[in-house]
């Protein structure tokens, strides 16, 4: 499998792309902006995005959803707790002054435990709430996709509509911190780190 990331504006997000070489399909964890870097990655490795998957609705991981399953024909998989956040994408992009973008269509909701078939691999759904209602990890072998939940010694914000820091470190706790501490976390934000790291290091949670 690789694995590459992409940083990406309007803040510096992490956008991770793994391709399973073996049956040629590639997925996508947030899509902050579209980067034809990406797009030019799948051509060179002859691969098709099957899925855009959003670890949340917050306008900086979102923005390039809709150009990118334009181009690529991607499904877009989100969890229902941030329906409408992703409705009200523009709002925050008027706020901060930032272009608008096109509000791309859910292809699919999923709930905790939810599992998420690619090619041979099994990507499991984990819905930590408190950086926002409906956000969530992405698990695939012993990588873990924590989006703004958890970062490299710090965890995402609470005080924006939905957030809550009692949520987010009860989510922290009771589902990743259960993970095997050599699982590698790939944060929205910021370096890789692992489960092991984060229980000694972060004084967060």
């Amino acid at each position: 499998m690789i694995l590459k990331t992409f940083i990406e504006p309007p803040l510096d997000n992490n956008n991770y792309l793994l391709i399973d070489e073996a049956n040629k399909e590639a997925i996508l964890v947030d899509c902050s902006h579209y980067d034809e870097n990406i797009v030019k990655t799948l051509d060179d490795y002859g691969a098709k995005l099957k899925f855009v998957l959003l670890t949340h609705a917050h306008f900086d991981h979102v923005m390039g959803v809709y150009e990118m399953v334009r181009n690529t024909g991607a499904e877009v998989v989100l969890h229902a707790g941030d329906e409408l956040l992703l409705k009200d994408l523009n709002s925050f992009t008027f706020i901060l002054g930032l272009p608008s973008a096109n509000v791309p269509e859910v292809s699919r909701y999923v709930e905790d435990g939810d599992i998420i078939n690619w090619g041979e691999n099994e990507i499991k759904v984990i819905h930590t709430p408190g950086h926002t209602k409906g956000g969530v990890g992405y698990l695939i072998d012993e990588k873990l996709f924590s989006g703004d939940t958890l970062f490299k010694e710090s965890v995402g914000r609470t005080d924006l509509e939905g957030g809550s820091y009692r949520e987010l470190e009860h989510s922290i706790k009771t589902k990743f911190f259960t993970l095997p501490d050599s699982t590698m976390v790939y944060s929205g934000h910021g370096q890789q780190t692992t489960i092991e790291h984060e229980k000694k290091y972060n004084r967060f949670i």
